[in-house]
């Protein structure tokens, strides 16, 4: 028997999953979330084989929650927006499921995903999809502290370093490392916002205070913070851009 949860803000969503698994008597229930904190904490109790996962919820969307995981479960999104396909193909989902979600279609994707239990899918296991482009760009990031959950507010980051397979997000209230490379985080965040001026480093442009010349062609960048931040050519020719220098 496999263990399955359902993590979905909308009764109807989760309701409708649940109907469609009837069908399918070799995966059991064992729980259903309407958030993403509620789903982190379900997966670290449940261990479950198999999730059902919406993307937009309040709280904690369900790439935060995800990101939040060091050995996710196998996951299909069950979405009403297409524009979060690429996302879900880069978290390795083994589908992604369009509201509203026909019987054909889901019972395909669990078929998809008895193929391949108990391995690890394929990234190209997604379906091709129409996908529009996302203009939406986070204003935070979740990071586990201590064990618990922290919102870091964009507008709080004084910069962000890159620490061999992790990120250090500097804050007034300290630092906290994410396993995330620095440019996956960069897609993420506002290019008019933050600005990538070193391959270590991503800064705010509201915390620059001032840029100095540095070594042959690069600079560095004194923050409000009080620290410093190398910028190297194509850095400059960023903040030039952003900053209409």
């Amino acid at each position: 028997m496999f263990k399955a949860i359902i993590i979905d803000d909308e009764p109807l969503g989760r309701a409708l999953i649940a109907t469609l698994l009837e069908a399918h008597e070799s995966i059991e229930i064992v729980a259903t979330c309407t958030d993403g904190f509620d789903g982190f904490k379900a997966i670290q109790q449940y261990q479950p084989d198999l999730i059902f996962l919406d993307v937009q919820m309040p709280r904690l969307s369900g790439f935060e929650m995800l990101e939040l995981l060091d050995q996710p479960p196998t996951v299909i999104f069950t979405t009403a927006f297409d524009q979060y396909a690429m996302e879900a193909f880069e978290s390795q989902a083994i589908d992604y499921l369009l509201k509203p979600i026909s019987k054909d279609r889901f019972d395909k994707a669990i078929e998809k995903w008895l193929r391949t239990a108990g391995q690890n899918p394929e990234i190209n296991s997604l379906p091709s999809l129409p996908i529009s482009p996302s203009t939406a760009y986070s204003q935070r990031i979740v990071v586990k502290d201590r064990g618990a959950i922290r919102i870091i507010p964009a507008s709080e980051i004084h910069y962000i370093e890159a620490a061999d397979d992790y990120i250090r997000i500097v804050t007034a209230d300290g630092t906290f490392l994410k396993k995330q490379t620095l440019g996956n985080l960069e897609r993420s965040l506002d290019p008019q916002q933050f600005v990538r001026v070193h391959r270590s480093y991503l800064i705010p442009v509201s915390q620059i205070s001032k840029i100095e010349p540095y070594e042959k062609e690069s600079h560095i960048a004194r923050l409000q913070c009080g620290a410093t931040a190398l910028v190297s050519k194509n850095g400059m020719s960023r903040l030039k851009e952003v900053l209409g220098w």
